[in-house]
């Protein structure tokens, strides 16, 4: 919005102009009024005053006064043109000052710079909002109909600033003005009729704090109209008023933006301005990363086929070929883990274990040849259950209800149940040879992976299927995010994949880790399941972010085969992996070093075994 060429000032239409170099000033008709400055320009390069030539500031290099002739001999530099953006960040600069009670400085800022911060006629609308001048508002709406780009907002906005009219006439005890504004104001103006009838019933409310709770107002006062002129402002548009606290709005979506680019950051996301440097990019280290081993846990005296963490990260639970299951308690402090006690009686080895929601319970299957399944009491170390529906049975997986009172196992003989905790047949499906199982938090579907490469997710109470899932080669195992919408599977030769099972669509293939037709089993990770990791036939884990294919760490340390990885809820710093080389890794993030060791450091993740 510049001047024109005449030089006419214009308060309506007027562009941001940078004040004038080597002391150059425009005094002709120089006003403030609502963050506006007026100037005029007779089009020469030199400030008028009432139509007379000005010359320079003493102390100027090389200026020189007008020959009579009008011409300039000076080496008078114009005014630049400030752009929009240029314009636009002065008008949020502003606006965060005026936010801060640094009017005079806005002032200041907006005459130097030629800018306004909003509209006049909004300036006055803001006022009188914020006075409680509900009919002076009303008229002002009336001035702002023209400048806005949907007429219809008027209406809107008219019904917001009578509900707060009509709430604070009740809260002051005027029944009889707050009964006037519901039926001669808000009524008439066919809008919302079904929030008039709920503002009807606050004529019943016996004192201002019964009206307040059920409204769920903050009452009259400052508070109230600011949440009141936040949403008035949304209808505007922001050439006439800025939306509120744009600046903060900006720097917190920067803020957002980089953390969530970020690609170790695994922390809270904790995305407020007062928490962030706004100095520096945000870039979290690797050193803080899981990926050095903190612990090696060797009670196991051979391999160690499947881990998991509790669904409260405060207990580990590993399961071996050596037939046991060793529950493992984690220090909340220092992160180290104890064993808290073995469970002692399978006749095969342990390749699956389920946690019970509330982690009362756990469940341990065996291998292919096994038609057991134990159900253990994980607070007293008793068994609960031991099941086993035919001697053909082949029980490998199993998964729990939400309701922590049913689960469902199978195998890939085509034995396929649901059961109660005592191991009692509530259900069975018929022919479907289960590779691998989960519970959606809905209570009646159960996705399971099948020998057809597929996923399909079965109702226990309408006996209806689906197919969820499909793939070109066997799915050896597969893990849902919290949210029940994402699908991590390992898929024989060919490595993880990532599944959006709502929409039924291959997200994204990782690559990097060694998958042949070993069960391995991925896992979700980290804050907000942000990470993916997985072991692998090359006796490494992979962790990768979840938006990138490529691995951010490679964790090498182990001998053998990978087999299972698990990630502590709690603690997103913890992670456990599980392997035939008959050990498991606990990796945290570096432990403390000085200076120095901290600079020689390898960029690559590695185990720090001592």
């Amino acid at each position: 919005m510049q001047s024109n060429g005449a030089g006419q000032g214009q308060d309506s239409d007027l562009s941001c102009l940078n004040n004038a170099q080597n002391g150059e000033s425009s005094s002709a008709g120089g006003s403030h009024s609502n963050g506006l400055l007026s100037s005029s320009n007779n089009g020469n390069n030199i400030g008028t005053n009432n139509g007379a030539s000005v010359g320079p500031a003493s102390g100027t290099s090389g200026a020189s006064t007008a020959t009579g002739s009008g011409s300039e001999v000076g080496s008078m530099k114009k005014k630049k043109r400030l752009s929009q953006s240029e314009e636009d960040v002065i008008r949020l600069i502003g606006q965060h000052l005026h936010g801060l009670g640094l009017n005079q400085t806005v002032d200041l800022l907006m005459q130097e710079s030629g800018c306004r911060l909003e509209h006049p006629s909004a300036t006055k609308f803001r006022n009188h909002v914020m006075e409680g001048e509900w009919d002076k508002a009303e008229n002002d709406l009336n001035e702002l109909k023209a400048l806005m780009h949907s007429p219809n907002a008027i209406v809107r906005m008219k019904f917001l600033l009578l509900q707060q009219k009509y709430l604070e006439y009740l809260e002051d005890g005027k029944v009889l003005e707050a009964l006037q504004v519901l039926r001669g104001e808000l009524t008439p103006l066919k809008y919302n009729t079904e929030r008039i009838h709920v503002l009807s019933g606050y004529l019943m409310c016996s004192h201002a704090e019964d009206l307040r709770a059920k409204a769920e107002w903050e009452g009259k006062g400052q508070s109230s109209r600011c949440r009141l002129l936040d949403k008035l402002q949304t209808y505007l548009p922001p050439s006439v008023m800025l939306p509120p606290r744009r600046l903060q709005t900006l720097l917190r979506q920067a803020v957002e933006l980089q953390r969530d680019r970020c690609l170790y950051h695994n922390t809270t996301l904790d995305n407020s301005l007062e928490s962030a440097s706004l100095l520096l990019d945000h870039v979290c280290s690797r050193k803080q990363f899981p990926c050095y081993t903190q612990q090696i846990l060797t009670e196991h005296c051979n391999e160690v086929w499947f881990c998991k963490f509790s669904n409260d990260g405060t207990k580990l639970a590993t399961g071996s070929k050596d037939t046991t299951v060793i529950l493992w308690q984690v220090d909340p402090d220092t992160h180290q883990l104890k064993p808290l006690r073995t469970l002692e009686g399978h006749a095969y080895g342990v390749s699956y274990l389920a946690w019970s929601p509330d982690d009362t319970y756990l469940i341990a299957c065996g291998p292919d040849d096994c038609s057991e399944l134990w159900l253990w009491n994980v607070q007293t170390g008793e068994l609960r259950t031991k099941m086993s529906q035919s001697h053909e049975d082949s029980l490998t997986s199993a998964a729990w209800n939400p309701d922590g009172k049913r689960f469902v196992t199978g195998g890939q003989r085509g034995q396929f149940y649901q059961c109660d905790l005592d191991g009692n047949l509530l259900d069975s499906w018929e022919g479907v040879r289960v590779q691998c199982l989960c519970c959606l938090s809905d209570g009646r579907t159960v996705l399971a992976s099948d020998t057809h490469q597929r996923i399909r997710g079965y109702n226990f109470e309408d006996l209806t299927d689906r197919n969820i899932v499909q793939e070109d080669h066997p799915i050896m195992s597969f893990t849902v995010s919290k949210n029940g919408r994402l699908a991590l599977l390992n898929v024989a030769t060919q490595g993880v994949h990532l599944w959006d099972l709502q929409d039924r669509v291959l997200v994204r293939k990782y690559q990097g880790v060694t998958q042949g037709f070993y069960t391995i089993h991925s896992c979700f990770g980290g804050h907000n399941d942000d990470f993916i990791a997985s072991g692998s036939e090359d006796h490494k884990v992979y962790i990768w972010h979840r938006r990138s294919e490529l691995p951010i760490a490679e964790l090498t340390g182990h001998t053998r085969t990978v087999n299972c990885v698990s990630w502590s809820s709690s603690l997103p710093g913890l992670l456990a992996s599980a392997s035939d080389d008959g050990t498991v890794r606990i990796w945290g993030p570096a432990p403390f070093l000085d200076t120095q060791e901290l600079d020689g450091l390898n960029e690559n993740c590695s185990s720090m075994d001592s």
